[in-house]
């Protein structure tokens, strides 16, 4: 490599706060993501996946190349946000870490993902034991996915002290990027450095030290940071305005711009090698920017042709492994301690009202330090219990915590054998054996409650901050379990000092207030798991042994009764966690009377009192039998007691999907109504259109609902009702409705989806022509469409068919189907990789714009 050459480098920090319900260990509907389920969701549609398959586009926007952004760029995924998505889009998953195995062919052996700290907790605030735990499981989690150890490890909001970098330096991590406002110093390395530098001392003198304030360090080289017991880490400073660009101004609008901008880094004059190198949210590509992910596909690829053509002030893209191997630091550096690239005031934003927000007039957030010192009184008022009991069951419980990493990444019962086996001091009973896994799930979620995104934002009330104390709740809820008595008060205590936070939203009033209405109602054991088996079972036919979320129910006894639309349930059922193995069998009985009313009860089931359970099944089942049904009510109380759920007792998503079925007539009901009431009055609503006088709000409302409502059953009929489609736009326009953009596209982009998988799994004429109808139809509609998975089947079945098709004619309607698509049929040439997650096409025109 030559000492003076040019290397580029983009980074993107993917990550998003677990979102986990604590109890059942899976993302709950969050309504402000809609249409999609949850955020997790919504954002890997807008950038997680659109960068694993990143068009570039000419100017007439049709496709004419498929780039796997992840295989050229340097990034890192949180590893709880990977784990999320192995189980719910295993393609973008696949597509990821393939990317970095693509990566290392293309740098000289080095792969561009990086691994982080657990779970984005800030490491200068951590205790030291976290901190550790922290970096083992992120390194664990990163070698399982990735297979292979990470060179380079990213500090959530590149929050650093000293302590952190040696601990990194530890275990043995490379390197790691900062802000430059970070660097507080930094001086050359050696006789031969100093002199470089221009330093007027003699040779066997000390380098001297040079301030760079204000974020003046050079950011095209990499540094040094020596440490203790001769340890150290090299340490890249990013290009702060160029990355502040891509975040905040645009730059993403374009990406020659974004091209040149990057090109503009590079020191004229410069000697030594150099690496423009940016940093960045990664979701600025995609979900902050839309369309970013396509700007970054044509700036990568351009900088690549350059590079080939041996143009001139080419530069060539890297990674920071290769290029710290290629050209090892030769300056050394000190950091400003305590501070991170999201905050003015060091890493103040995530324990004191600093002043840092998103800007809301009139708000505060002074709530920020009684949260963390109500987390950190937790923390250590349950520290010696856990300890105490952890010594009785471990043989070394730091080294058990450190390694339970190994369950969270498999699940399974022979994972935690094997782990229970390693670490256990003595055979264990069930008691033990569960005791022991709830102490690991208390240490972890005494770790969760710390993710950094719980004091980013504006107010306590808000979903990250809800989220990080629910795992508190969860901590409190072990301790109880594990302690008994020596932790009997705490949730009282830790509610009581929460109430020190004060909320911006009057209605929410307070941390104790958001705790009571917010978190409580999440709070899960076996009987409300028992509940939601038992309501459930009235509009789901389970098998004798279900999951729910993470709990196994085993029917034990199940019977019903009905009178008319009432029917009465009764059973018994073994619930265990398949997270801590508690188990429990519960007896249960539900009532339901039609619609949304229903009372259940759940009680501990005791063998002992098997006479007194047939009796109430007796009695509850005459009752029903004679239509007297508040004497099935009084036996439910005689039996279970007075504790009764209801179908708000239901888990959100559980509640949700029973609420669509019983409310499924009601609104067509509604729908029948509004769709009669504009058919009806059409006419009238035309001739106002047309005559340019106002239309009455009702009249409106009425062909709002109806023609949205019609739309909508047309793209979701089975096949496609292309007239009836064409007929409601026509209206639409005719009558100046409206169109519901983001749900109509959502409608669409899941019914091409699934119109492709069946082409896909079945490449047959019906399916063919079934997938050119739904095109056809849906490319008349008036705003944008997300076709990117199917364009991404479209390509698959193009690859696998292309070479031997049904027929010339097959193959050729094939081809008009991804024009459809807007893909550039005749200049997409195939070089995949084999398994559909790399380069789709080779683009003729490399100087096409991003459209």
């Amino acid at each position: 490599m030559s000492a003076g050459e040019r290397t580029m480098c983009v980074h993107g920090h993917f990550y998003q706060p677990p979102r986990e319900n604590p109890w059942l260990e899976t993302v709950e509907a969050q309504e402000s993501a809609a249409p999609w389920h949850d955020w997790n969701e919504r954002i890997t549609a807008e950038c997680y996946a659109p960068n694993s398959a990143a068009r570039i586009v000419d100017r007439e926007n049709q496709i004419i190349r498929i780039l796997n952004n992840y295989a050229r760029m340097s990034f890192n995924f949180g590893p709880t946000l990977l784990s999320w998505l192995e189980e719910n889009a295993p393609r973008v998953h696949a597509a990821i870490v393939h990317a970095d195995v693509r990566s290392q062919a293309r740098y000289s052996g080095h792969g561009s993902a990086m691994a982080q700290v657990y779970n984005h907790l800030i490491m200068p605030l951590a205790s030291t034991r976290d901190r550790i735990t922290q970096i083992r499981w992120g390194i664990a989690d990163f070698r399982d996915r990735f297979g292979r150890l990470p060179e380079g490890m990213w500090l959530p909001e590149t929050a650093v002290d000293t302590e952190s970098l040696q601990l990194l330096a530890d275990h043995g991590i490379k390197f790691t990027l900062l802000a430059p406002h970070q660097c507080a110093r930094v001086r050359s390395l050696g006789k031969a450095g100093a002199a470089r530098a221009g330093a007027k001392q003699k040779q066997e003198a000390e380098p001297v030290w040079l301030e760079t304030p204000d974020a003046s360090v050079d950011t095209t080289r990499p540094y040094l940071v020596k440490l203790k017991e001769g340890r150290s880490i090299a340490v890249f400073f990013y290009d702060g305005p160029r990355s502040r660009a891509i975040a905040f101004e645009g730059l993403l609008n374009s990406g020659e711009a974004f091209a040149q901008r990057l090109m503009s880094g590079f020191k004229e004059d410069g000697e030594h090698a150099q690496m423009v190198h940016v940093a960045t949210d990664g979701e600025s590509y995609g979900h902050h920017h839309k369309y970013g992910e396509m700007a970054l596909a044509w700036m990568l690829h351009w900088v690549q042709e350059q590079s080939a053509r041996a143009a001139k002030d080419k530069a060539r893209l890297t990674n920071y492994g290769e290029f710290l191997e290629n050209h090892p630091p030769r300056y050394e550096a000190q950091i400003v301690e305590d501070t991170s690239w999201s905050c003015a005031h060091g890493v103040e934003r995530w324990q004191s009202d600093c002043g840092c927000s998103s800007g809301r007039p009139g708000w505060d957030q002074k709530w920020r330090a009684p949260l963390r010192e109500s987390l950190d009184w937790l923390r250590d008022t349950v520290a010696p219990m856990v300890r105490a009991m952890a010594e009785k069951l471990f043989t070394d419980p730091g080294a058990a915590r450190n390694e339970y990493i190994d369950v969270l990444l498999d699940r399974s019962r022979e994972s935690r054998d094997a782990f229970l086996a390693a670490h256990r001091s003595h055979a264990l009973s069930d008691a033990e054996r569960t005791q022991a896994l709830m102490l690991m799930e208390l240490e972890r979620h005494a770790m969760l409650m710390y993710t950094s995104c719980g004091w980013f934002f504006d107010d306590i009330s808000g979903i990250e901050t809800v989220q990080v104390i629910a795992y508190a709740s969860r901590v409190l809820q072990l301790a109880a379990d594990l302690f008994g008595e020596p932790a009997a008060g705490l949730e009282a205590q830790f509610v009581e000092r929460l109430a020190a936070a004060k909320s911006n939203v009057p209605q929410e009033e307070d941390g104790a207030a958001v705790y009571n209405r917010r978190v409580r109602p999440m709070q899960v054991g076996l009987e409300q798991v028992a509940a939601h088996y038992a309501i459930s079972s009235i509009f789901t036919s389970y098998p004798d042994e279900a999951n729910l979320f993470c709990y196994a129910v085993r029917r034990i006894a199940y019977e019903a009764v009905s009178s008319g639309r009432v029917r009465l349930v009764m059973g018994q059922a073994l619930i265990s966690s398949k997270i801590t193995e508690a188990s429990d069998t519960l007896a249960f009985a539900v009532l339901h009377f039609g619609d949304q009313n229903i009372t259940a009860v759940v009680k501990r089931w005791d063998s002992e009192e098997t006479a007194a359970y047939d009796a109430f099944v007796a009695d509850a089942k005459d009752a029903v039998t004679r239509g007297d049904f508040p004497e099935v009510v009084r036996c439910f109380d005689r039996h279970f007691g007075a504790q009764a759920y209801s179908i708000r007792s239901l888990f959100h998503d559980e509640q949700k999907r029973i609420l669509d079925i019983l409310l499924k007539g009601t609104i067509g009901e509604v729908e029948t109504s509004l769709s009669n009431i504009y058919e009806k009055q059409a006419s009238l609503l035309h001739f106002l259109s047309q005559s340019g006088l106002p239309r009455p709000e009702a009249l409106t409302l009425a062909a709002t609902f109806a023609i949205n409502a019609g739309l909508k059953r047309a793209l979701e009929s089975d096949p496609i009702d292309a007239v009836q489609a064409r007929n409601w736009l026509n209206l639409a326009r005719a009558d100046q409705v409206a169109l519901d953009k983001p749900v109509l596209s959502y409608v669409v982009d899941q019914r091409m989806k699934r119109t492709m998988m069946e082409l896909h799994e079945l490449p047959e004429d019906p399916q063919l022509d079934n997938a050119l109808l739904v095109a056809r139809t849906v490319r008349e509609l008036p705003f944008d469409l997300n076709l990117w998975q199917a364009q991404n089947l479209w390509y698959d079945t193009y690859r696998n068919l292309r070479e031997n098709p049904p027929s010339d004619e097959w193959l050729e309607k094939l081809r008009d189907l991804g024009r459809l698509l807007h893909i550039r049929v005749e200049d997409i040439v195939a070089e995949g990789n084999g398994n559909g997650n790399g380069e789709r096409g080779v683009v003729k025109d490399s100087q096409t714009a991003v459209g």
